[in-house]
């Protein structure tokens, strides 16, 4: 009955060690992979671009909006490229 309890805690170890991972790639990894992904399609516009994320309303008639890429040139928002995820 002890290495059962035992080998219960090292599962629930593994697990939380898994999520934890899991977390930490989606919370910080993915976002910096995206960021490069976006400036790198931004160079092909000209190297004064930058990526950009900002809010789009995608559906007309309601409030809903999403995070998008846009390559932008110098420090404005107002000479954007729009670019998908």
């Amino acid at each position: 009955m002890k290495e059962a309890t035992g080998e219960l805690n090292m599962t629930v170890v593994t697990l939380i060690a898994i999520a934890a991972i899991g977390a930490l790639f989606y919370f910080f990894v993915w976002p910096m992979i995206q960021e490069m992904i976006a400036n790198q399609t931004c160079k092909t516009y000209g190297t004064d671009y930058r990526a950009v994320k900002v809010d789009e309303n995608t559906s007309t008639g309601t409030q809903a909006t999403a995070k998008v890429w846009q390559c932008c040139r110098g420090t404005t928002t107002t000479d954007c490229i729009s670019i998908s995820d």
